[in-house]
């Protein structure tokens, strides 16, 4: 970590609405800015992901395996409030080549895919956030690149082997004239042992028109560090502030005016005061297919080794792993863009801080906007935390004019014996919104209007952002130990493929559909089953045999199902909802024309029955033996398909050779990847120990390991193994 403070230059808002403050309002300014600051942050609150990858190179065709962990950007802690991580693998074009849903717990994740054996060589985006971080994409999620080779075609991006792509970043201007303007800076001051002294400069004009007063504020990620009125005694006010109430991380130091506006706000860098760190044991050298025996606990002994309580943990070839640690990401995480090279190549412990400094005085936190925070003014939230369901986003277009359409009604259903219901409206852009359970079970969802005349069509969007980062293509020359390493994995994996030896056994779960657990609708009035009674010929004779209260007539040509209000004695003056296998049906004849000899049983309501605001004027709901709505034929205005809201993931797994017959094995074994675990967890005694073996590759192996302690504190650790 940084061990010094360096002056930040300061920088003026502009085009503030000023908050209008004066007399008594004056004095409870600093009240009214903290409680609009707090509301802000609790309506908004930040969430961070950090993705640690088994390594950053690869090749086209091998598994990538990621552990996700889930922060709270206030708290810096562990999430436990979104369930799905999304995760993307991004080409230079922004299209995604890779898209994962992942089941998230306690803000823990894990994940793996398969690289696609036809994609082109070159750098590609990793990027992961939340359902509710896509309501302030592109800037809210994490992103990673990594570099995949395909051993087997020559093709790279933009049919050049140097074509790459970065991310676009406004940097501000004019800093210096703005603030002379505005007759106010900030100058920062770290070098006293115990404090930080803040130095304003005013002229005499600023003073005069805000009556000697300005209002300093200091934040961190969210959190309030200092806030104070300020008498401007002359041209340099200063201020000295505890540095124990300052938090570590970037901290933000803001000036308001008399009248609330802000006029200057200056960034600075808080090292950790004290970082918790890792020890591995282990031998240093070994040679091929040998065993390796790691010993993990926490740097101060086995007192704090105690508080490890998750650990995700790699060992792969060393190559060129730039990408930061847990712990030095969560200084910045998202919240001010990407990062410069200099700054993610670079080891805390040796930052450069002229670096810092240049990148600071030009940032703005994409999260804490003041003219937002002070003007109430809040944006409106389309994405929710998806802490309980999955949310399905969908619209509504009519097919001739392709105007959507506002203010309809559509259903949700799963087929199967145990009938569920949802219903959504959409809203003015013809939007709607539907909510299935968290699970990785496999759902067949039928989604289809209430009003079929309308001649609409239902739109299914994806569940991923399409909001992206602009992006330009730079064209720089590879560097050739990269290009060397990467070779060598390519001719690995190469060898594993012809050999057949990374051909390990899945452990996937069996696909099968799965509907709902009980009836939404609970217990019916009249739960009418077919093998209790006679076989009767046609369904017109069951309903008027065997279901008192419900009628099924023929008018001219088509049938009706009507039901009797129980309470009136009179028939309804709607028609019932039609169900069969629990997916709606429109048309009775449907029904009328069922084999009686494939239905289980009858379900009926025949009082009005509510769900949420919708009212049903009864319901009927047909079970076949099946109960997947097989023998019907899904009218086109419906939309049917298979949904799985996360993905099921395989495990880790490599061999072994404790026996000797196996280790003089002429199968090669090339792993590029040695080891793979995205759950570490310590003994009773505070302590972790893992066991694995080397391959025939000969090479300098990096151990990297992320995670965090009991507190939620993120920990790293990086440690180099010689194959020989």
């Amino acid at each position: 970590m940084i061990k010094y403070f360096r002056y930040i230059s300061a920088f003026t808002f502009l085009c503030l609405a000023p908050l209008n403050l004066s007399g008594q309002v004056q004095t409870n300014f600093l009240n009214t800015l903290t409680e609009k600051f707090q509301k802000y942050c609790n309506t908004f609150p930040r969430e961070e992901i950090y993705v640690h990858t088994d390594r950053q190179e690869y090749v086209a065709g091998e598994d990538l395996w990621f552990k996700i962990y889930l922060f709270d950007r206030q708290s810096a802690k562990l999430s436990a409030d979104s369930k799905i991580a999304y995760f993307e693998i991004l080409n230079s074009e922004n299209m995604p080549v890779v898209q994962k849903r992942i089941s998230i717990g306690q803000g823990l994740g894990q994940g793996q895919v398969v690289l696609p054996d036809t994609i082109s060589a070159g750098k590609y985006n990793v990027r992961a956030y939340t359902n509710w971080m896509k309501n302030f994409m592109p800037d809210n999620c994490f992103s990673k690149t990594i570099i995949i080779q395909n051993a087997l075609s020559g093709r790279t991006f933009n049919g050049n082997s140097n074509a790459v792509a970065v991310r676009v970043k406004s940097i501000k201007t004019g800093i210096s004239s703005v603030l002379q303007s505005s007759g106010l800076s900030v100058e920062i001051n770290a070098g006293k042992p115990e404090s930080i002294e803040i130095e304003i400069n005013s002229n005499q004009n600023f003073r005069s028109v805000n009556r000697n007063i300005c209002y300093l504020f200091i934040q961190t990620h969210g959190i309030i560090n200092f806030r104070s009125s300020v008498g401007l005694t002359g041209d340099i006010t200063r201020i000295d502030i505890p540095k124990n109430q300052i938090i570590p991380g970037i901290n933000q130091i803001t000036v308001f005016n008399s009248l609330g506006s802000p006029v200057s706000e200056t960034f600075m860098y808080t090292p950790l005061r004290e970082n918790e760190s890792l020890t591995v044991t282990s031998a240093e050298s070994f040679n091929t297919r040998d065993k390796i025996d790691l010993g993990i606990e926490s740097k101060n002994g086995s007192a704090s080794a105690e508080k490890l309580t998750d650990l995700s943990i790699s060992v792969a070839p060393a190559g060129n792993n730039t990408f930061p640690d847990i712990d030095d990401y969560m200084i910045f995480g998202s919240e001010f863009g990407i990062l410069p090279d200099k700054i993610l190549k670079s080891d805390f412990d040796d930052f450069p801080l002229d670096s810092l400094d240049i990148f600071l005085s030009s940032v703005k936190s994409n999260w804490i906007d003041w003219k937002t925070i002070l003007s109430g003014n809040y944006p409106v939230i389309r994405y929710k935390r998806e802490t309980e369901n999955h949310y399905i986003y969908g619209q509504l277009i009519n097919k001739n004019s392709q105007i959507p359409d506002p203010d309809q009604y559509l259903f949700l259903s799963m087929p199967g014996k145990n009938a569920t219901f949802q219903y959504a409206k959409t809203d003015k852009n013809g939007d709607f919104t539907f909510s299935v359970p968290l699970d990785e079970k496999i759902k067949d969802l039928i989604i289809q209007p209430e009003n079929a005349e309308r001649n609409n069509n239902i739109k299914i969007g994806s569940s991923f952002s399409d909001k992206y980062p602009e992006l330009i293509p730079v064209y720089t020359a590879p560097e050739k130990t990269t290009m060397q390493y990467i070779s060598k994995l390519a001719v690995n994996y190469q060898v594993m493929k012809i050999y057949g030896s990374d051909q390990l056994p899945e452990k996937l779960p069996p696909v099968v559909f799965t509907g709902g657990s009980k009836r939404f609708y609970g217990k019916p009035d009249i739960e009418l089953v077919m093998d209790d009674y006679i076989k009767l010929p046609v369904m017109p004779e069951v309903f008027f045999e065997l279901m008192p209260g419900v009628f099924m007539r023929k008018r001219k040509a088509e049938y009706e199902i009507t039901i009797a209000d129980p309470v009136e004695n009179r028939i309804y003056d709607k028609p019932p909802i039609l169900f069969i296998d629990g997916v709606v049906v429109k048309d009775p004849d449907i029904i009328a024309n069922l084999d009686p000899e494939l239905v289980e049983k009858i379900d009926a309501i025949k009082s009005r029955y509510f769900v949420g605001d919708y009212l049903f004027y009864g319901l009927v709901n047909v079970i076949t033996r099946a109960g997947d709505f097989s023998n019907i034929t899904l009218p086109d205005y419906a939309v049917r398909l298979p949904y799985r809201v996360t993905d099921a993931v395989n495990s880790f797994l490599s061999p072994e050779y404790s026996m000797q017959e196996i280790r003089q094995s002429h199968i090669p074994d090339f792993r590029n990847t040695l080891y793979w675990n995205p759950s570490v967890k310590p003994g009773k005694d505070g302590k972790a120990r893992i066991e694995f073996w080397t391959s025939d590759f000969r090479s300098d192996f990096e151990i990297n390991i992320q995670g965090f302690t009991g507190d939620g504190t993120p920990v790293s650790f990086r440690k180099i193994l010689k194959v020989r």
